[in-house]
């Protein structure tokens, strides 16, 4: 997934970062509202990891107008409050969950990934072509009966291609699902990575490219 960390706490907003990036998800990272807003109404995000009580435009409202937009990627609201009003507003206002604080790292990551899959359209948990079978809960990849280690990058775009059932997916869309912003648009990494996953994946190849369009598994 693409997602969003909006938090004013930059230990926390680091280490919830790193924790999704381990995940194989791609992770940008905001300090305020303001910047939350700005990033969602030029990024295509999946989901938001957002604090309520951010500096400069207020959770609340963030999550108000991204509720109201026509991306409109899944927010999970991050909280010190954790009554119950606190947690009927927070849904009120357009959170897809809640979480309060503190909380453990395993929990927000399996709320993480579970507002992942109500994001797209009922991506199975399992993804089958070509004789490829991954399981994207496990993070494991079956080729013909053989495991395959994958880095975290080299999974997310072979999930992206199988997601994409036998259509092509373009190098601009593989960096803005499996790159955070910091990627340099201009850079040859997704054809690496395409290069080192056909390898990985083995012969007969099953990755077609189609110069200017981009990659498939047909």
């Amino acid at each position: 997934m693409r997602i969003l960390v909006a938090e004013d706490e930059p230990m926390l907003a680091k280490a919830v970062a790193e924790w999704l990036r381990d995940a194989a998800h791609a992770v940008d990272v905001v300090g305020d509202g303001a910047s939350a807003l700005e990033r969602v109404g030029v990024n295509d995000y999946d989901l938001v990891v957002l604090d309520r009580d951010l500096p400069v435009v207020h959770g609340d409202e963030v999550c108000r107008q991204i509720a109201a937009s026509e991306s409109s990627p899944r927010v999970l609201m991050l909280t010190a409050a954790g009554s119950l009003e606190d947690r009927v507003m927070g849904l009120a206002l357009g959170a897809d969950d809640y979480l309060p604080k503190p909380f453990a790292f395993a929990e927000l990551g399996a709320r993480a990934a579970a507002l992942g899959r109500r994001s797209r359209s009922a991506a199975p948990p399992v993804l089958e072509r070509a004789g490829i079978r991954v399981d994207t809960h496990r993070r494991e990849v079956i080729r013909d009966g053989r495991y395959v280690p994958l880095s975290k990058k080299e999974f997310a775009v072979l999930v992206e291609l199988l997601l994409a059932d036998g259509g092509y997916v373009s190098a601009e869309q593989l960096l803005e699902k499996a790159w955070d912003e910091h990627i340099d648009p201009f850079t040859g990494v997704v054809r690496i990575t395409i290069l080192k996953l056909r390898r990985k994946l083995g012969e007969p190849a099953i990755i077609e490219t189609e110069p200017g369009v981009g990659y498939r598994i047909r």
